[in-house]
């Protein structure tokens, strides 16, 4: 009987190392997103500032009345117009052969007309003298009076004709600067396509969003801070302009809007913002919470708040808290939780002290 050769076991032990570093490691740890509210003490008079974006006081979406060709785009984004100056032409070839189709038909209607009211009035002076019937009298005059409408028809189409070859050129409403451009030239387009933006009007606007809990305390006309990074932190007198009534995408929040007090051309749309607003003192100072944010085991009563860690993640931090009574807006919270907690609003049952979380990012809204 033959003998393995002495390097039969180093090999078997080279294959099985080899196959156990090839097994996949462990999962990473799922980080669980959470739902979160910023926790806000109502009552009490402070200030508060809530992030939000610059916008032009004015913005207009230009475009075309009629549909057509790009002929001639003359501008680019960042460049200011005069108010008449022209955006754009389209290529108005077929609605000048349009006008000419027109102007063919009315003189066409017009000699029909003058034909139909020299017949009417010849068979009116054959009646007067009893040589034609009342009825060929009244055919002739209806006969005359379509003919006449006929032509007024042709001139409101004509006058149509005309006006669409003017709506061929784009011009500039008003003064201002151009934010953005949607088409190119030889690029087809319909009626009522946007074709550029136009910002204008130089006292800026700033829209931020205000939790359920303050947006009572917001009115038209309050007056308001404004700070931009971008400039240095350089503040700004503003007033509110707007005050939503329906909550934003992000959740229970209002978009508020301000308007700068002074004009200046150095806010530019985008821009992040601060706006700092004053609440007055309107009884004791409470914390509103949902209840459902609340738990209870054999140490009392609770609650987890999110402490930040880096953009986009956090960890889960249990306090002990002292409840009231449930309101309408929500449970009071006496101790335990303060101005400006991330307290966590869903899935609290499953939370932990010390877990790491994903906090999901706001939804962007839409320029107004």
């Amino acid at each position: 009987m033959k003998r393995l050769p002495r390097c039969v076991p180093s090999l078997a032990a080279l294959l099985l190392s080899t196959a156990c570093a090839s097994e996949p490691a462990d999962d990473a740890p799922i980080i669980r997103p959470v739902r979160y509210q910023e926790v806000f003490a109502t009552g009490a008079g402070r200030t508060r500032s809530f992030s939000g974006t610059a916008q032009a006081g004015l913005e207009t979406r230009l475009s075309f009345k009629v549909g057509g060709t790009i002929q001639q785009l003359d501008l680019e984004i960042g460049d200011r117009v005069n108010a008449g100056q022209t955006i754009a032409r389209l290529d108005p070839t077929d609605y000048q052969l349009s006008v000419r189709d027109t102007e063919a038909a009315l003189s066409r209607y017009q000699a029909e007309s003058r034909q139909a009211l020299a017949d009417y009035e010849r068979v009116r002076s054959l009646y007067e003298n009893d040589n034609a019937s009342r009825a060929d009298l009244d055919a002739s005059r209806a006969a005359s009076e379509a003919k006449s409408a006929g032509v007024g028809s042709a001139e409101q189409k004509l006058a149509m004709a005309r006006l669409n070859v003017e709506y061929t050129t784009l011009k500039a409403p008003v003064a201002g600067a151009i934010s953005d451009v949607a088409v190119e030239v030889n690029e087809n387009v319909n009626a009522g396509q946007v074709i550029a933006v136009l910002t204008s009007g130089q006292r800026s606007e700033v829209t931020v969003t205000i939790p359920e809990a303050l947006i009572g305390a917001v009115r038209e006309g309050d007056a308001v801070r404004v700070s931009l990074d971008a400039l240095a932190g350089r503040e700004f007198g503003a007033t509110v302009t707007e005050v939503g009534v329906t909550a934003a995408r992000t959740g229970a929040a209002f978009p508020v809007t301000a308007r700068l007090n002074d004009e200046t051309d150095d806010v530019r749309p985008g821009m992040a913002a601060e706006v700092e607003f004053r609440f007055a003192a309107t009884g004791p100072e409470r914390i509103y919470v949902p209840a459902s944010s609340v738990l209870e085991d054999r140490e009392g009563r609770y609650a987890f708040v999110v402490e930040r860690t880096d953009p986009g993640f956090g960890v889960t931090r249990r306090r002990a808290v002292e409840v009231g009574d449930i309101t309408a807006n929500g449970l009071v919270i006496r101790a335990g939780l303060e101005d400006g907690d991330l307290l966590v609003t869903a899935g609290v049952t499953k939370i932990q002290d010390g877990m790491r979380v994903r906090l999901p990012l706001p939804v962007p809204q839409p320029a107004s």
